[in-house]
């Protein structure tokens, strides 16, 4: 019977599975069952080629050395590296897109046509879309978005974008990223080429909102954009500390848009923090958020006069006799010098001055010439003069954008205003009615990108002129920022009269300070619209009109409007 039951018990297939547990002949089912099992997920692929990834030498082109390393790692389908479609002319898709079946246009109706419908879905379709520089066709930009980004396509990227000599900026946008990704991205942009340096991570919030640790004292990035990230008080915190504290201070980034978080009264207080010492920041971004009168008044404070803590009293002095002790042991060579500099007994003076003066009056001084300040100090001013109007030149083609959004090239220009930003796509038909040579004004903007790390360096906030008013310390406010924006948030008058009183103050400096050396003179533009107030308010009109001269913007268009003028 025994053996009956057991020949039964192979040939019917009901009681097939309770013998397979309890049979020795299952275990070689089961294993067959499990050498069926790989190719279907397609481990073998993963597992046979381990160090093929490595072995690959990149070539330099995104579209090859990408495709190459997904296959390599087993992807089947992967996104294709296609250049981003310009928004001005009417789309056509790629021949790629237009090969497909033209069957499926009959079943379309009459009102919508294949090309109008496919070129919606390629819009969708996960891609790597790049932007090349017209010349030589090397990629400038990059752009993902709408597809999640794993941890295994930034090793890909690990391995493919150091290669690319020209990329100047990443911009992903709604790409799933986690704090765990983030800190793999983080972790390849210093292989990245020096270019790079405009990072815009939109649609992508963080459980821990570890955005702040793209601005490390060691990054390199100037442009960063962190909107629609669900960013509140706690996210503005860490990032108004990675701007600046007593002891440490952001020196690389010039624009930051936090537009659209939820950033409330408590989070524009840290980054008002954040801009007392920081002298690196000119264009910030806080529209759409939750901000009302008390976050409003913390940011207008630190824009003008602002009394210093007792610790920071306490660094100040600090920092005040660590100079004079370097003063001192530097006085005897300086003496030497004393006697074939006839007629400059001042230049003493006139260095410390020149010290205290801020970092965008230094970065402009010509990079030989900086070496040698204490010898020509005179000469430098005058060279420091026409630098300045080539960089104001440049301002004045600037637009109330955000620099990391819309029209890349066009912001470029407003990027290097600033004297901090690389840009060599950019023409001399960029500015608005000027055509000086685009190779002068490059190369005044190269050395001072250059430049602002070293007067970073010598220049502290804290050594900045004060005032002294009953006994407390008085810092003369943040001037560097140029552009701020707080559309769309709840101020109201009360926060309205609080940055009235900047632009008043900023303006009447600005007028006073002409005779002295130029160094920054505050915000040049200002958006408070569409907060809770009435846009026929006295104090906000007033405040239109006091900024409308100051706008650089509203400054060229007049030019042009006179020039057209005088030409008709």
């Amino acid at each position: 019977m025994s053996v009956e039951a057991t020949a039964q018990g192979a040939s019917p297939r009901a009681p097939r599975p309770g013998i397979q547990k309890s049979s020795g002949t299952v275990t070689k089912k089961g294993d067959r069952a499990a050498k069926e099992k790989p190719p279907i997920v397609l481990l073998p692929v993963g597992e046979e080629e381990p160090k093929n990834p490595e072995e690959y030498q990149c070539t330099g082109s995104l579209e090859t050395d990408f495709a190459e390393l997904c296959t390599r790692l087993g992807y089947s389908d992967f996104p294709k590296v296609v250049t981003r479609p310009r928004p001005h002319p009417t789309f056509l898709p790629s021949s790629s897109v237009s090969e497909k079946p033209i069957v499926d246009d009959q079943r379309l109706s009459g009102s919508c046509s294949l090309n109008s419908m496919e070129s919606k879905y390629v819009f969708f379709r996960p891609t790597i879309q790049v932007e090349l520089e017209p010349e030589d066709k090397s990629v400038k930009e990059i752009y993902i978005r709408g597809w999640k980004v794993e941890e295994r396509i930034l090793g890909i990227f690990a391995k493919c974008l150091p290669p690319l000599s020209q990329l100047q900026a990443i911009n992903f946008w709604k790409v799933g990223l986690t704090d765990k990704t983030l800190a793999t991205f983080i972790a390849l942009l210093p292989l990245c080429s020096s270019t790079l340096r405009k990072v815009s991570l939109e649609g992508n919030p963080l459980p821990e909102q570890s955005y702040h640790k793209l601005m490390g004292l060691d990054s390199t990035i100037m442009h960063l954009s962190l909107r629609n990230n669900n960013i509140d008080d706690y996210g503005a915190q860490l990032l108004g500390q990675a701007l600046s504290t007593l002891h440490t201070c952001n020196r690389t980034l010039v624009s930051l848009n936090l537009g659209f978080n939820h950033i409330g009264d408590e989070g524009a207080g840290y980054i008002a923090d954040g801009l007392r010492l920081n002298r690196s920041l000119l264009w910030l971004s806080l529209a759409h958020n939750r901000i009302e009168d008390k976050g409003a008044l913390k940011l207008a404070e630190v824009l003008q006069p602002f009394e210093l803590t007792h610790t920071e009293v306490v660094e100040r002095r600090r920092l005040l006799l660590g100079k004079g002790a370097q003063e001192h042991l530097r006085s005897p060579s300086s003496s030497r010098h004393g006697e074939s500099k006839a007629g400059h007994g001042e230049s003493k003076a006139e260095r410390e001055r020149n010290q205290l003066v801020g970092v965008s009056s230094v970065a402009l001084i010509d990079k030989t010439d900086k070496m040698q300040t204490a010898k020509s100090l005179k000469g430098l001013i005058k060279k420091k003069e026409k630098a300045g109007e080539v960089v104001k030149k440049e301002e004045k083609s600037g637009s109330g954008q955000s620099p990391i959004q819309g029209n890349l090239k066009k912001e470029d220009a407003t990027k290097t205003s600033k004297g901090k930003v690389t840009i060599p796509e950019q023409k001399p038909s960029r500015g608005k009615g000027q055509k000086t040579g685009s190779k002068e004004k490059r190369s005044i903007l190269l050395e001072s990108e250059q430049l602002i790390v070293e007067a970073t360096e010598m220049v502290n906030p804290l050594l900045e002129p004060v005032e002294h008013r009953d006994g407390k310390v008085f810092l003369l406010g943040n001037k560097v920022l140029l552009h701020l924006n707080l559309l769309r948030n709840r101020i109201t008058e009360v926060g309205l009269e609080g940055f009235l009183n900047v632009v008043r103050y900023q303006a009447q400096f600005s007028k006073s300070s002409k005779s002295a050396a130029k160094g920054p003179v505050g915000l040049l533009w200002l958006s408070l619209a569409k907060n809770n107030f009435s846009p026929q308010s006295p104090m906000y009109i007033m405040m239109q009109e006091l900024m409308l001269p100051r706008d650089p913007i509203s400054k060229a268009k007049h030019r042009e409007e006179e020039a057209m003028a005088s030409a008709t």
